[in-house]
């Protein structure tokens, strides 16, 4: 049996960061996630795609912010079970817990914390009768390799940032882009519906609207769409067709833990520590719920930083913790190495 401090639930980016937290504490942290690998959607969904709303990084790739975190955390030591997914959860009189994965993997924990972010999700497929057979024959729901596609045709569909943000993206990489939307509205960010519209007139995109692609053809592989536009029938030779419609998240087993569940998220109070309605079960980052929720990976930050601090308490509740700033006390890892904080910083401040 996995014997830490903190088991958290999900290895995306706000679960990375708590296991940096939690060092800060002398805590040790384990991680459980259904995917292969750490990063979460981050690394599963897109980890080529820039991400601008990170403190200090005016732009960063998606997949650089995941191995920056894990760079982080290295001091820390923190173990991980990966591709396995949280099954159950078991209190004991003492106050721990006993997780158990799908594959029968048990963990005894002293905290929880919950950073599933969406929870376990699948992509929200479009009613195209043979859809199924040209998944990975040219039909993908994510994008995770641009240069994948680079000089070959692609065909985008949707109307929200993803399918804006891949047009604008691939524009450069791929031979031909073609973004089809059922609207002439798009819901996306509007800087991102200027960029599509300048590609559009300059001929770098090809841009169809309101239609939506109705058929897919092709014998061993994905050779051509049909796009219809009202009595209008459009065919397109492409090579891959990338329909974004976002993604349908699920709870999975967490629905059935005795968390207060509201609209597929777990509420937690946010006056404190974001804690769930079972004491010494935290949730965290876009799985949670409470007024002025934002789902932003900052925000989820913020959240792992309090969740740590009490969950110190709960584990230690005769110790006072005084908070030391990292620059003044560096970081001490669990491995020995320390990074020391600047003498002239400490100087100074004493």
């Amino acid at each position: 049996m996995i014997q830490t401090d903190i088991l958290i639930i999900g290895a995306g980016p706000t679960g990375l960061f708590a296991v940096f937290e939690a060092g800060l504490l002398k805590l040790k942290c384990h991680l459980i996630d259904a995917l292969p690998q750490p990063g979460g959607q981050l690394a599963e969904l897109y980890p080529k795609k820039p991400i601008y709303d990170i403190p200090g990084f005016p732009e960063i790739l998606a997949g650089d912010l995941v191995d920056n975190l894990m760079k982080q955390i290295e001091p820390f030591q923190p173990g991980f079970t990966l591709g396995e997914r949280a099954e159950t959860i078991d209190k004991l009189e003492d106050g721990t817990f006993i997780v158990t994965t799908d594959k029968g993997t048990k963990h005894h924990a002293k905290v929880i914390a919950i950073a599933g972010g969406l929870g376990s999700f699948e992509p929200r497929k479009p009613p195209i009768s043979n859809l199924a057979y040209y998944e990975d024959k040219g039909v993908v729901y994510m994008v995770k390799d641009p240069e994948i596609y680079r000089d070959k045709k692609v065909v985008i569909s949707g109307g929200g940032d993803s399918a804006l943000d891949w047009t604008i993206y691939l524009a450069d990489i791929a031979k031909s882009v073609t973004l089809v939307h059922r609207r002439n509205e798009f819901r996306g960010a509007l800087d991102s519906v200027d960029k599509v519209q300048e590609l559009k007139n300059a001929g770098k995109v090809e841009l169809i609207t309101p239609a939506e692609v109705v058929a897919l053809a092709g014998d061993e592989k994905l050779e051509a769409v049909t796009i219809q536009r009202g009595s209008e029938i459009i065919e397109r030779h492409c090579d891959y067709f990338i329909p974004l419609f976002g993604l349908a998240p699920k709870l999975g087993p967490i629905a059935d833990w005795g968390l207060e569940i509201e609209k597929n998220a777990i509420k937690v109070d946010n006056t404190l520590d974001y804690q769930t309605n079972i004491p010494g079960i935290y949730a965290i980052g876009d799985i949670n719920t409470y007024p002025g929720k934002l789902k932003l990976i900052l925000c989820g930050f913020h959240e792992a930083t309090l969740m740590c601090q009490s969950a110190y308490q709960r584990i230690f509740p005769n110790k006072r913790y005084v908070l030391k700033y990292t620059t003044v006390g560096g970081v001490q890892g669990f491995d020995g190495s320390k990074k020391e904080a600047p003498k002239a910083v400490v100087k100074m401040i004493e």
